[in-house]
């Protein structure tokens, strides 16, 4: 079969798939009043957490210890701490463990560590665990931590308000705190009056409705308190005027490697780069779809990536090439001998097409076995220049 490049070729964007609800009832709970306003928490309840290669916690694995809820609203003015710890109820229970869980397996999680010497919310952790993990210390724990960062979301108004749940657990006979900022949603719900004439039905807005176990929380953070390392997912927003990293940079006062995700992103990125400046659009298209489809036979194989074992195949004798990219990766702080292990099939499912866009509009997605079994699609190199793409071996033609 021979193959050549489309003229010229663009890029293709791949699906980066997502968690969909599947549509589990709403279940209202937890009403409070404070300072004058209603707050409640819908929860959903849902099923077990998976991403296809299983988690590093499982939910039956997590013993929840200790859980209190302080509520950070700009609106009010101050933090409206909690005194006492959270009374919570197996539905409850398990919507946090859904949260813990998502996050251990999110691809966008960081591994990080604690800038000892400068970080209060290290020290305070500290103490905590010093004082034998009592309710008192955990209460005054949790307080100080809320306070702090209710003071960073109170000076930067672009950080949503939200509602600060801290939860003690244990997994294998190892205690970790769960920081989990859970950003307001608005939603819906009835409500039935009655007087003297009956029943009244009406809909009602509330804006201070938490997450659904199946959202993803913009920021948390999972500590570990033997030996104080983190498990974080994080947002930007705009801090002084600039988009930041601040729950990392300002609250916990941490920093770690990046996200699989991100470094997947970037290896694929200076791995085009360099293709782009190396080759002609005809080889281009080649190169690239040879390197998605060894990135995506790594995946298969060994669930991981090999970033020189990458590098050699997509590259083969060109140590320039290969040197190129090496250097980029560098500036991210990733060796030579960098390896990516994503968890998420979401992460890893754009490598399993092949996408593919003409220079007349026509867009082509082929399954990455399809692609390499040659008996489906075939690439043909015509004397003018251009390429022809034939689909063979076709029985039934369906349109969406």
């Amino acid at each position: 079969m021979k193959r050549a490049a489309l003229r010229p070729a663009g890029r293709a964007n791949a699906d980066g798939g997502a968690d969909v609800d599947n549509g589990s009832c709403a279940l209202l709970a937890g009403q409070k009043r404070t300072a004058g306003q209603m707050w409640m928490w819908l929860l959903r309840p849902a099923g077990r957490v998976s991403n296809g290669k299983g988690t590093d916690m499982d939910k039956g694995d997590i013993r929840l210890k200790k859980v209190i809820v302080h509520i950070l609203d700009s609106t009010v003015g101050i933090p409206v701490l909690s005194d006492t710890l959270l009374d919570y109820g197996s539905d409850f229970g398990d919507f946090l463990r859904g949260h813990i869980c998502k996050i251990q397996s999110s691809d966008d999680k960081k591994a990080c560590e604690f800038y000892k010497d400068g970080s209060e919310v290290y020290q305070q952790l500290a103490d905590f665990v010093e004082a034998g993990f009592s309710d008192d210390a955990f209460v005054e724990a949790s307080q100080k931590l809320a306070s702090r960062l209710y003071g960073i979301m109170n000076k930067n108004i672009g950080i949503p308000q939200a509602d600060f749940v801290e939860a003690l657990f244990e997994v294998d006979a190892k205690d970790y705190l769960a920081l989990l900022k859970m950003d307001y949603k608005a939603s819906y719900t009835h409500q039935t009056q009655s007087d003297a004439f009956g029943n009244t039905n009406g809909i009602i807005k509330f804006g201070a409705i938490l997450p659904t176990e199946t959202q993803k929380l913009s920021e948390a953070a999972i500590i570990n308190l033997s030996d104080f390392t983190i498990s974080l997912t994080e947002k930007k927003y705009e801090v002084n005027g600039a988009k930041a990293y601040y729950f990392s940079k300002l609250f916990l006062c941490c920093s770690g490697a990046l996200s699989p995700k991100s470094q997947l992103s970037i290896v694929t990125r200076a791995i085009d780069t360099v293709q782009k400046k190396y080759l002609n659009d005809g080889e281009q298209f080649e190169a690239q779809m040879e390197a998605k489809q060894v990135i995506h036979n790594q995946l298969a194989e060994t669930g991981a990536v090999d970033v020189p074992f990458v590098l050699d195949k997509v590259f083969k004798e060109k140590e320039e090439c290969k040197e190129e990219v090496q250097e980029k990766l560098e500036k991210y702080k990733m060796g030579a001998d960098a390896r990516i292990e994503p968890q998420a099939e979401s992460t890893t499912r754009r490598f399993g097409k092949q996408h593919l866009t003409t220079d007349t509009g026509v867009e082509i997605k082929i399954p990455m076995e399809q692609y390499q079994d040659g008996e489906h699609i075939e690439f043909i190199t015509n004397p003018d220049g251009s390429v022809s793409i034939l689909i063979k071996n076709v029985g039934h033609i369906t349109s969406k």
